[in-house]
């Protein structure tokens, strides 16, 4: 059966120093030499403390696919628990295929771990396999593209700019994130991270025609909606005006039906 929904998302994540002081037994010093321990490289997934979660929620039309919520709720507004608790509520009500760009390596492992560090309930992650390799419940794209070889692999930023998509904002990429929290700056975060999803769903819609599951013209009007949804709806992101800026056509906004889903992202 054709899916009906899908949601989009990406995490945008901050060393958690708490958590590494007690891994490292350094609890009680300074954050400086926490982090300074943990040293320049990636730090183990359970140590990325979720900063925003990004998320995209799409349900299929016949005239193609119609974007109905996009946002990028952050610790400035929830704490990490509340994040947590609410986006996988959102997943266990609307049973989506969860669409990512390197989830299966770094999103769906962190929020796994993120969930049990903060004793958040996963019984939204539970209602279809999507920590299952082999199954498309949750579809990496990355993984998908390079054809699960790590040889094939190409950057979200990279792909996009290949087929013609816009990719990140200018002077903005996810290597920053921790000094813009560190700035206070995570607005500017979460404008980031919904301009990711964005792009990440604009690729997917190019991936369905290729595999013939959309047709041209319904990936014409998935595109336009989307271009639509943004001018009339998220006209505050300044990157997401970038990222739909080659998309010309306009069609009339349609109201979601998924209202729940909605109170989510206000």
């Amino acid at each position: 059966m054709p899916e009906q929904n899908v949601i989009v998302w990406d995490l945008e994540t901050v060393p958690d120093l708490q958590a590494a002081a007690r891994m490292l037994n350094m609890e009680g010093a300074p954050d400086e030499q926490v982090r300074a321990a943990l040293g320049p490289g990636f730090p183990k997934h359970p140590l990325h403390k979720i900063a925003c979660i990004g998320a995209l929620v799409a349900e299929r039309q016949p005239e193609g696919w119609q974007l109905q919520a996009l946002g990028a709720p952050h610790i400035g507004q929830r704490t990490e628990a509340e994040l947590i608790r609410s986006f996988i509520d959102r997943i266990g009500e609307l049973r989506p295929q969860l669409i990512t760009f390197n989830g299966h390596s770094f999103d769906l492992p962190v929020l796994r771990y993120r969930a049990m560090v903060n004793r958040v309930p996963g019984l939204g992650l539970q209602v279809r396999p999507y920590f299952h390799r082999y199954t498309e419940d949750a579809l990496d794209l990355c993984d998908v593209f390079g054809s699960y070889s790590p040889g094939a692999r190409v950057k979200l930023d990279e792909i996009c700019k290949i087929i013609g998509l816009p990719g990140n904002p200018s002077g903005v990429d996810g290597g920053e994130v921790e000094a813009m929290v560190q700035a206070g700056r995570i607005v500017d975060v979460s404008q980031y991270c919904e301009s990711d999803v964005l792009n990440t769903y604009r690729l997917w819609l190019i991936y369905e025609l290729f595999r013939g599951a959309v047709t041209a013209e319904q990936l014409a009007f998935s595109e336009a909606q989307a271009a639509d949804f943004v001018r009339s709806r998220k006209s505050d992101n300044p990157h997401l005006a970038a990222t739909v800026g080659n998309t010309r056509d306009k069609l009339d906004d349609a109201k979601s039906p998924i209202r729940a889903v909605l109170d989510w992202f206000t």
